[in-house]
């Protein structure tokens, strides 16, 4: 099977996680499952989910947005270990990698959807 790669717009609200503690909290706090946002967080090839409430889909992006890893439903008290060609990761609704048809060698955008994680309603 040949994956043909493709440009992906998600049109969601994407928060980003910039600073040192912005990273490490990520969406640790949030009450319910995330819903049409996702968290963009730069400088990072892995993640845990020591203490989440609900599961995630996480894409690893080289520096471009290009995605290099797909891991779909990934759920609470897990991890995914180091994404060698990983720059970012963008956690999104559980599901969404599915829905969206997202692969390797596809590339994300993401347009006029910078907020800071420090005004999240979710938390």
């Amino acid at each position: 099977m040949i994956y043909k790669s493709k440009t992906i717009n998600l049109n969601f609200k994407i928060n980003y996680a910039l600073t040192f503690w912005q990273r490490f909290k990520g969406l640790l706090f949030y009450k319910k499952p995330i819903v049409e946002e996702g968290l963009l967080i730069t400088r990072c090839n892995s993640i845990h989910m020591f203490f989440m409430k609900f599961p995630i889909d996480a894409v690893f992006l080289d520096q471009s947005n290009t995605v290099v890893k797909v891991v779909s439903h990934v759920k609470p008290w897990s991890f995914v270990s180091p994404v060698r060609s990983a720059y970012s990761t963008l956690e999104l609704p559980s599901g969404t990698i599915s829905k969206r048809s997202i692969g390797v060698g596809d590339t994300i955008i993401l347009v006029d959807s910078f907020e800071n994680t420090s005004k999240t309603k979710n938390a």
